[in-house]
């Protein structure tokens, strides 16, 4: 229909480009940083190649950052006299890490193109090129995401889901995120990846029944009931996360790979999109670790 009326035309205009501009795209630095994306990967690979466990901890780490207000960057903010930031929320504190790895791959960035790809980009790439180096499969990250200037320690302390959360908590956990229960058992999927310390499963070899009792004996070998041995690594297993509605699924992916390579690649995607800023929103870091 044709505009006969200027100014009702410019706001429709106006509020279909803001309409534009706040959508994420595979796209979004071809033009502004076409090397973004090569230096990202090539970053990633270097530090899983020197240790290979770093790959789950950068994966965790945009995890962490889309569950508290959306994926944002919030996660790498040190804490300011004006706030407390969310390193040392429970789920956090003297467990997240790769944060130098995060550091080195922004200043990599900011060398060929500054101020352009915001930290909440470099993490949702991070994640994306650390599981393709541990054999994992590929999604296409949608980019397009700007920097929170604050964080919020109560956020993380009650938005992340526990390692002793139940399987209701958990379902309702990630469902308050947009996220299915098929989607929370492929995202859960990811800690076979990595290692775990003995604090945050500690209660479920010890006291659940629906774990496989090898898989709990074989764990308690290296995580005492009590009296220490809190930071002793072990890998996890499936089967941690098991017991209940879920279980035929978890069966399924532990037979079927491409399902859950399929199921999980699917549900990083809707992760990545939690509530971005994007558009006039925050702002393009220059340091991970501190507002502009």
């Amino acid at each position: 229909m044709a505009c006969n009326h200027r100014p009702p035309c410019l706001l429709a205009f106006f509020f279909f480009a803001a309409i534009a501009s706040a959508q994420l795209s595979s796209t979004f630095y071809s033009t502004s940083c076409p090397l973004a994306i090569q230096t990202i990967r090539q970053a990633v690979r270097a530090a899983v190649a020197k240790e290979a466990r770093m790959g789950a901890s950068l994966l965790r780490l945009h995890f962490h950052d889309c569950f508290v207000n959306g994926c944002d960057g919030s996660v790498l903010l040190d804490d300011t006299p004006s706030f407390t930031g969310e390193k040392t929320a429970v789920p956090n504190n003297n467990s997240l890490r790769g944060f130098d790895v995060i550091d080195n791959i922004k200043s990599q960035v900011e060398a060929v193109c500054k101020q352009v790809v915001s930290c909440a980009d470099i993490l949702a790439v991070a994640a994306r090129e650390s599981v393709a180096a541990l054999g994992g499969p590929p999604w296409t990250v949608q980019l397009g995401r700007r920097d929170a200037t604050t964080a919020s320690l109560d956020a993380a302390n009650t938005e992340i889901p526990s390692p002793k959360s139940d399987l209701d908590d958990l379902i309702s956990a990630y469902s308050k995120k947009g996220l299915s229960t098929t989607d929370m058992v492929a995202l859960s999927g990811a800690h076979t990846i990595g290692q775990a310390r003995c604090i945050s499963f500690r209660d479920r070899i010890y006291n659940e029944t629906s774990i496989d009792s090898s898989l709990a004996t074989s764990r308690q070998s290296n995580c005492p009931s009590s009296g220490g041995g809190d930071d002793n690594l072990s890998p996890l297993d499936a089967q941690l996360f098991g017991g209940g509605s879920t279980d035929s699924l978890v069966t399924t992916y532990s037979t079927n790979t491409a399902r859950f390579f399929s199921d999980f690649a699917a549900a990083m995607v809707k992760m990545g999109n939690i509530s971005p800023l994007t558009g006039t929103d925050g702002e393009v870091r220059l340091n991970c670790r501190k507002t502009n």
